[in-house]
């Protein structure tokens, strides 16, 4: 099922290619538009995914600090979700 995620009106990503991890969606990368994207230096680790990266949203002039995050280098418990991002923040994942 094709699915989109939403924030501030925009379009952030939209795939029909999702891992569903834990209830959290992971679009690949390539359905992002990076436009949009600003790399976050915050990191943070998972026991079993290993460390996560985030970016910064900025959409139509307002920013959603760290409301997208992905594994540069997961855990091969978690290698689904490579080259893949997910949101969070009051960004909305919804059915297209």
């Amino acid at each position: 099922m094709k699915k989109r995620a939403i924030w501030n009106g925009e379009v952030i990503a939209e795939s029909d290619d999702l891992a569903n991890i834990e209830n959290n969606y992971y679009f690949p990368i390539s359905s992002v538009k990076k436009d949009l994207l600003k790399e976050s230096e915050t990191t943070s680790y998972c026991p079993w995914k290993g460390t996560a990266n985030y970016y910064t949203l900025n959409v139509n002039g307002s920013e959603n600090k760290d409301a997208v995050w992905y594994y540069a280098d997961p855990s091969d418990a978690a290698k689904v979700i490579k080259d893949r991002v997910a949101f969070w923040k009051g960004v909305t994942v919804e059915d297209v």
